[in-house]
């Protein structure tokens, strides 16, 4: 048996059933290299996932480990109950690169967890219950969030409280009218959430002017806003966070992912305000652990040291470019969406029907040129572009050579 089939088979053995992987033979990583990973018989890939929008400053990035390794030898845990410098060192630095008058966090671990407690402040300073979401919204897989969460294949509980949420369009012609609809007939919406782009639902990018009049419809009904910045945030839009390009700044806004850069943290932030209102016993036990806050740190030492936003958003430019030139050879690329390095293309049929089954043989191409590349979307047919902020200009130039090539390829073949 060889190593893939080992783990395979002990995945199979010991892991539950729901946890499904890419590819027909699935690497088994064992090394990761700013913006590559290796496997375990050492082929070298170029890591154009970043992990879902996690590894923003690139794998084991030694200026990153060099202090999370230092506070690993003198304090790993004592939990949030007790002082430690690095978590308020931590909220502070964050308040310092927060948009607008946000400025008091709440660290967790997940971030469903963030958008859990994000959600739950909601409706501790409203006193109003209900939440008004985007349709092909992904927020977590907690209950409260999974009731959130618009995207079939994420709503596994039978359970979910259908009551409190009112799902609109993410259609711009339609959700400010929607929104004030439900508005006008139900005076018991604590907020509106949103995902600045929508990761998973595609890399659905709305237009600038989108949430300024949504902001400001809520602010006239009194509604507070969610901004959930889970897998936009810390660079990776060219911006430390996405909302920020279109000109507003939300009530709450909740992080996780990139934050830590591998290391497990998340948080919500708010303003004075609506912080001071809550006052219940709350813990998170792993929330705000050293270890995971000199990991932050040091990532928010990273993007400024190395002007990640900048970086960001001129190869994004031109790798939507460069994406853009294959659109043009290609009429199975239906469109090209995103912001920064958060792209999308989005693969459709004649008919305009969605093409799974040609995303997954494009990933398999690639995957065997040695690129690992990420899809999404309601109907997976959505290739997700989302590397490491750490890629140079030869590392795009090689992924557009060998997507052209895999497309090139299916197109002879079909």
């Amino acid at each position: 048996m060889n190593t893939m089939d080992d783990v395979l088979q002990m995945r199979r053995e010991y892991l539950m059933p729901c946890l499904g992987y890419f590819y027909k033979e699935p690497p088994v990583f064992a090394k990761g290299e700013m913006q590559y990973l290796y496997d375990e018989q050492g082929k070298k890939y170029l890591d154009f996932f970043a992990g879902v929008s996690v590894m923003n400053c690139g794998h084991s990035n030694p200026e990153i480990l060099d202090k999370v390794i230092g506070q690993l030898q003198t304090l790993q845990h004592v939990t949030n109950i007790y002082l430690t410098r690095p978590v308020v060192e931590l909220a502070r630095r964050l308040s310092e690169v927060l948009p607008g008058d946000l400025h008091n966090s709440f660290f967790c671990m997940s971030g469903s967890e963030a958008n859990e407690g994000a959600m739950l402040l909601a409706r501790i300073y409203t006193g109003k219950r209900k939440f008004i979401v985007l349709e092909n919204s992904l927020h977590g897989r907690t209950h409260l969030t999974m009731a959130a969460t618009n995207i079939p294949m994420w709503r596994a509980d039978p359970f979910l409280t259908e009551e409190d949420f009112y799902f609109v369009s993410h259609e711009p012609d339609q959700t400010l009218s929607e929104i004030e609809a439900i508005l006008k007939k139900d005076d018991n919406i604590a907020a509106f959430i949103c995902e600045p782009i929508q990761g998973n639902g595609g890399i659905i990018t709305p237009p600038d002017w989108y949430f300024r009049e949504i902001r400001q419809l809520l602010q006239r009904y009194g509604i507070l806003m969610i901004c959930d910045e889970v897998q936009t945030g810390f660079a990776r839009t060219g911006s430390m966070f996405a909302i920020e390009q279109y000109g507003m700044v939300p009530d709450i806004m909740t992080m996780s992912k990139a934050l830590g850069n591998g290391i497990p943290v998340a948080a919500f932030s708010t303003t004075k305000e609506i912080a001071a209102s809550f006052t219940s016993p709350s813990a998170s036990t792993l929330g705000g652990n050293p270890v995971a806050c000199a990991s932050a740190l040091a990532v928010l030492d990273y993007i400024r040291d190395h002007d990640l936003c900048k970086r960001a958003k001129v190869l994004g430019e031109l790798l939507f470019d460069k994406l853009t030139e294959l659109k043009k050879k290609y009429p199975i690329i239906k469109e090209l969406r995103g912001k920064g390095l958060m792209l999308g293309m989005e693969l459709c049929g004649t008919h305009q029907e969605p093409l799974p089954e040609v995303t997954d043989r494009i990933l398999e191409q690639l995957k065997e040129d040695g690129i690992i590349l990420g899809k999404n979307g309601l109907h997976r047919n959505v290739l997700a572009f989302q590397p490491p902020l750490v890629i140079s200009e030869n590392d795009i130039d090689y992924l557009v050579e060998r997507l052209d090539a895999a497309l090139q390829s299916i197109k002879i073949s079909a």
